[in-house]
């Protein structure tokens, strides 16, 4: 690596919740709130005016709770494979930094292309990006194609064997997914003797093949 490698700033949409007057009483419920019939009011035409206060409540004190994230499972199976959706999961598997999702710090970008027996596998997006709980490691892609990033804490002592654990997908000297009979792993055109072991470098091109 020679130089910083700038990356244009990305939109990020508002994951603000909307709370329905329902949606309301059944948090109340969860929080072991209970209302009688004299509470009329609040289900009529007072919770106009209380269902936005209640939401904002809501959303300082966490009402919603997320449900338990999957195990980590490194799939044995032909591709495609898609981002894992329990990316907390991985990211833990993979011994990576847990980063709030959009830190951006010292970014760069590499490139890994993927081959199974002559044909090209799409790296998809959001591996390493745990969406529902605002979370992501370092090396992470935000679309598909190829492109990888590094940002973050821990961005410059990422290797490709965790980047195969964050995409849920068996990867060792061997075998890629259910490919077996050796993988081949270039970086930048020379052959590397530990693929597992390759840190990852922003300008990277890595190429990863068996079959």
């Amino acid at each position: 690596v020679t130089g910083s490698n700038p990356v244009p700033a990305t939109t990020t949409q508002s994951m603000a919740p909307e709370f329905s007057s329902g949606a309301i009483l059944v948090c109340l419920a969860l929080n072991g709130v209970e209302m009688g019939e004299g509470d009329t009011a609040v289900r009529g035409s007072g919770m106009r005016w209380l269902a936005p206060v209640l939401a904002a409540a809501l959303l300082l004190g966490g009402c919603v709770s997320r449900p338990e994230p999957a195990p980590a499972v490194m799939r044995e199976s032909a591709p495609p494979w898609d981002a894992p959706r329990d990316a907390i999961s991985h990211i833990r598997a993979a011994g990576a930094p847990e980063l709030g999702l959009g830190d951006d710090a010292d970014p760069w970008i590499l490139r890994v292309e993927v081959t199974v027996d002559g044909a090209p596998v799409e790296v998809p997006a959001h591996i390493g990006v745990d969406r529902l709980r605002a979370v992501q490691a370092p090396v992470h892609t935000h679309e598909a194609g190829g492109e990888v990033w590094l940002e973050g804490e821990g961005n410059r002592d990422t290797t490709l064997g965790q980047f195969f654990t964050l995409w849920g997908v068996r990867f060792d000297e061997d075998c890629l997914g259910a490919a077996c009979g050796g993988v081949t792993v270039l970086a930048d055109g020379e052959r590397v003797d530990d693929p597992a072991a390759l840190i990852l470098r922003g300008n990277q091109l890595v190429e990863v093949s068996v079959g």
